[in-house]
């Protein structure tokens, strides 16, 4: 599994020349909240619009950089475009709380988890309950359900099913998991 936040600021190279075409900035969700693509560093050609690259169009999610076929790959993106992302768009990701459909919160959204090979669907939440609580307690793992169907993301919270909270697991214990050992 490949943790969001791993990819910002990776290096996007194109297979065909070896040519960096940028940075990874953010990554952006279609309305379903599959992983739909990445936004790139903007440069000054880019001032009005923005450079994406279509999730589809990545070769290679590897450790150091993001390798794509070629620059044709790039696109100009207008920002209305690009309406959900993890941390710079208009619904934002990043900081939502979540929220059981009994109304207890179990912290807001500090990362997210997704499988490089299966797709494109997030199956995980790391939950932060602030600075001190993360320092003390750590912070939290919560798997997408089973059925992702009974998970609303919203524009201002993501609604989980009751009993959530028994599924949240210190993120130390599923990091390791997962395969990365990132905080």
């Amino acid at each position: 599994m490949i943790k969001l936040q791993h990819l910002i600021g990776l290096p996007v190279l194109e297979v065909d020349a070896g040519k960096q075409v940028g940075h990874v900035k953010d990554a952006w969700f279609d309305e379903h909240w599959q992983l739909g693509g990445i936004v790139l560093d903007a440069g000054r050609r880019f001032l009005s619009s923005m450079k994406t690259v279509l999730w589809n169009d990545v070769l290679i999610c590897g450790e150091d950089a993001i390798l794509i076929m070629n620059e044709a790959s790039v696109r100009k993106a207008e920002p209305a475009e690009i309406q959900r992302s993890f941390h710079t768009g208009p619904v934002r990701l990043k900081d939502l709380p979540v929220i059981t459909i009994d109304g207890e919160q179990l912290g807001r959204v500090s990362d997210v988890y997704f499988n490089e090979i299966q797709g494109t669907q997030i199956v995980g939440y790391e939950l932060t309950d602030g600075f001190i609580a993360d320092v003390m307690e750590g912070r939290k793992w919560l798997p997408v359900p089973t059925d992702p169907d009974t998970v609303m993301l919203g524009e201002n919270a993501i609604i989980v099913p009751a009993g959530s909270e028994w599924l949240t697991e210190p993120v130390a214990a599923s990091d390791s998991d997962i395969g990365r050992n990132e905080p």
